[in-house]
């Protein structure tokens, strides 16, 4: 079982305070973040929140921010990971493996850590040189064509009642893209200290649902945030056949031509 390379504990991050080097990121996106994922860092002409933008528009928005390769990049979000695992899913898919805080800022400040307070400091500009990464993100298409496909496992990061279609959706029809399977990303964190699960716990969530390394992976769920709790997790296990369905149910709930599944 491979090494959680990408994932710093609060004790870690505490002895690494005062590195030059380190570049320490809050990407919440709902109290006023540092990185502001609703704007500078989506493509803000899509229909859909969130989405990914353009490597030229990435390059600018993270230089802004003091961030490249040669710095320690610790992101770290509130109330729940998958805002700092996002900016890390977007950071890998440019070739930066960046480092994600266990529990984020609810489990530092729950320790009794340091903390700041008033406007950021930041961090001086730098040139954000990236080197992109290919098949981090697929469209609608890529999904449609490997529905049903043995070589392929869908992975749908939501909730179960939202999986089977048995609530009503804030992103259009009920249900699923056929044939998925459920791994919900709330099931993959601890819900008392918001830290990840062990990944003893989490291969087994993942092998219930056949999800195995010879599979190609295609994680989704409502907006392409939370599903990148289940691709950080399957990254640190060492799968390497991942990727994220960007547009997720925002989009495919809302256009009437894509097939849906209910229980």
């Amino acid at each position: 079982m491979t090494t959680r390379t990408s994932l710093v504990s609060t004790e870690q991050l505490a002895a690494m305070l005062g590195d030059p080097l380190l570049r320490l990121y809050d990407c919440t996106t709902y109290t006023e973040p540092v990185l502001d994922l609703q704007g500078e860092f989506s493509d803000t002409s899509a229909r859909q929140l969130f989405m990914m933008p353009g490597v030229a528009q990435l390059e600018a928005a993270f230089g802004r921010y003091g961030l490249d390769a040669s710095r320690t990049i610790v992101l770290y979000s509130i109330g729940t990971m998958m805002w700092a695992t996002r900016f890390w899913w977007m950071l890998r898919s440019l070739g930066l493996d960046a480092q994600v805080l266990d529990g984020g800022f609810d489990k530092w400040k729950s320790e009794g850590r340091p903390v700041e307070t008033g406007a950021p400091k930041g961090y001086p500009a730098t040139t954000f040189n990236a080197a992109q990464r290919a098949g981090f993100f697929v469209d609608k298409n890529t999904v449609m064509a490997r529905i049903g496909d043995p070589a392929t496992v869908i992975v749908n990061a939501l909730g179960p009642q939202f999986h089977r279609g048995l609530e009503p959706s804030r992103y259009g029809r009920p249900g699923r893209i056929p044939g998925s399977v459920n791994v919900p990303a709330a099931t993959l964190v601890d819900g008392a200290d918001k830290t990840l699960t062990s990944l003893a716990d989490a291969e087994a969530k993942f092998a219930a649902q056949g999800i195995t390394r010879d599979k190609n992976v295609i994680c989704y769920c409502g907006g392409g945030i939370s599903a990148t709790i289940d691709l950080f997790l399957l990254t640190q296990l060492g799968f390497d056949k991942l990727t994220l369905y960007d547009a997720s149910m925002g989009e495919w709930a809302r256009e009437t031509a894509l097939p849906i599944e209910t229980d």
